[in-house]
């Protein structure tokens, strides 16, 4: 069913104050992503109740888990560019063919992710674990997080569609809604409840909360599209898969699935790098995965301030107007470069505090603590680097974002942590962060000069 077209959101992307539009787009998203990072700690909150294999075994599942999160995310970001730029252009059949094929490209991901999750699962904890506890704890969670995943691509796309067209503040009620839900069912599935007749399923339990959430989300989100967000049109028509829309979607789209898969090997190749120290046993891997549910408090709402951003830009780009893309990268830049640096603070005076909640040993205590206040060095400069990459995706340069994040996570942080790792000391494993942090934020000035010069000032000479 087609409605009529409405321009809802032009003037508050094209003519709000740029501090207000920022924070009116960004602080839904910041406190939704913020409860979203809550829900992923929760789950290492109960599954550490279990045990320190159950713990390690989502760790070693995250690399897979942030794919899946790396495919909606790229798709949806792929999709909120083009869509954002189309609205800003006037050119409303574009805008409603992107939104059409963006969801015929989630629906194939979801098949591939269904399969590794029926064939897939317990091979990739073979390869990683030789405890056996492990490897079935984690071949539960991460079979049921696979096979249904489609929850959790229909609502980060039905979060993008909203977000493109300036109605950011329903996201907070989809993810608010799926992360209240996993935090609520997370004991019930876990520890079983009597009452209802639910029996103890241990770290699946878990794994099964999590799909309810990113469900009841995803129904919230596919609502809410279609009650509120008059700027898209969902005629089947729509739906046809078309290489003229595809192809804009993947150019911009595909280098953020890259990131993050470039991230999910980083994970899994540093998981390899820790499991080396035998004397160790899978402690410090445990500790690495502690490490990134507890960063995701500062790193999801600076993803989520640099999500507003790429859209404002993207529309401003669409719109020809210079001086506000400028405006709004300073001022996400500005922002972020605080949140994290609240983040430094954190992990350098509270690891204990922040540790002590995941029932650590004597041994898991002491690597944590010194792998989250020398990894949290790093956390000034990773801001420089993700709030100027999102002018590369708005201005359509996403290859950009890719060479800063293979910098980042590959080529600069992969092999130092290796040769770092050959000191047999695995608290100088974790310096391996800061190195490639400083590597990455030069690298990222100099591209971030080239595409201004090409893109941005001859607009201001217009």
């Amino acid at each position: 069913m087609e409605r009529p077209n409405h321009s809802l959101s032009e003037n508050k992307m094209g003519t709000m104050p740029l501090g207000k539009l920022l924070a009116n787009m960004a602080i839904p998203m910041v406190i939704a992503m913020l409860v979203q990072a809550l829900y992923n700690v929760v789950d290492s909150l109960y599954v550490s109740r279990i045990s320190e294999s159950a713990v390690t075994a989502l760790s070693l599942a995250f690399p897979v888990q942030n794919i899946q999160i790396g495919f909606a995310t790229g798709i949806g970001v792929g999709v909120n560019s083009i869509l954002s730029k189309s609205l800003g252009e006037g050119d409303r059949e574009n805008a409603n063919r992107s939104a059409g094929n963006g969801i015929f490209l989630v629906g194939i991901v979801a098949v591939v992710f269904l399969l590794f999750g029926i064939f897939a699962a317990r091979p990739f904890f073979q390869i990683q674990s030789s405890v056996e506890q492990t490897i079935e704890n984690g071949t539960a969670y991460l079979s049921i997080c696979s096979m249904f995943s489609l929850g959790v691509f229909i609502e980060v796309l039905g979060e993008r569609l909203l977000q493109a067209s300036g109605r950011t503040a329903y996201t907070l009620i989809t993810q608010g809604s799926g992360a209240v839900a996993n935090i609520l069912l997370d004991p019930v599935f876990i520890f079983g409840f009597e009452p209802l007749g639910i029996p103890a399923m241990g770290v699946a339990g878990a794994a099964i909360a999590t799909v309810a959430g990113q469900w009841l989300a995803g129904i919230l989100a596919v609502i809410l599209n279609f009650k509120c967000n008059p700027d898209v049109q969902f005629g089947l028509r729509y739906l046809k898969p078309k290489k003229e829309a595809m192809k804009p979607i993947l150019t911009v789209g595909i280098p953020s699935v890259i990131m993050v898969a470039v991230g999910s090997v980083m994970n899994f190749s540093m998981n390899q790098i820790l499991l080396s120290f035998k004397e160790l046993g899978e402690t410090a891997a445990g500790v690495f995965g502690i490490y990134f549910k507890l960063q995701s408090f500062f790193f999801m709402p600076l993803f989520a301030i640099n999500n507003a951003t790429i859209s404002i830009m993207a529309y401003n780009y669409g719109a020809r107007n210079p001086n506000r893309i400028l405006g709004t990268l300073k001022r996400s830049a500005l922002v972020a470069i605080t949140i994290m640096i609240l983040g430094l603070l954190v992990f350098q005076l509270l690891p204990d505090v922040l540790l002590g909640m995941f029932q650590p040993t004597a041994e898991f205590l002491r690597i944590g603590r010194q792998a989250l206040r020398t990894i949290s060095w790093s956390f000034p400069l990773a801001a420089i680097g993700i709030a100027v990459s999102a002018s590369f995706q708005a201005l359509g340069n996403g290859i950009y974002s890719t060479i800063t994040s293979l910098c980042r996570q590959m080529l600069v942080l992969l092999p130092a942590a290796y040769l770092l790792s050959m000191s047999g000391e695995v608290t100088l494993v974790w310096w391996a962060f800061p190195i490639a942090e400083i590597a990455s934020v030069c690298v990222t000035t100099f591209l971030f000069l080239r595409i201004y010069k090409k893109k941005i000032k001859p607009m201001m000479a217009q």
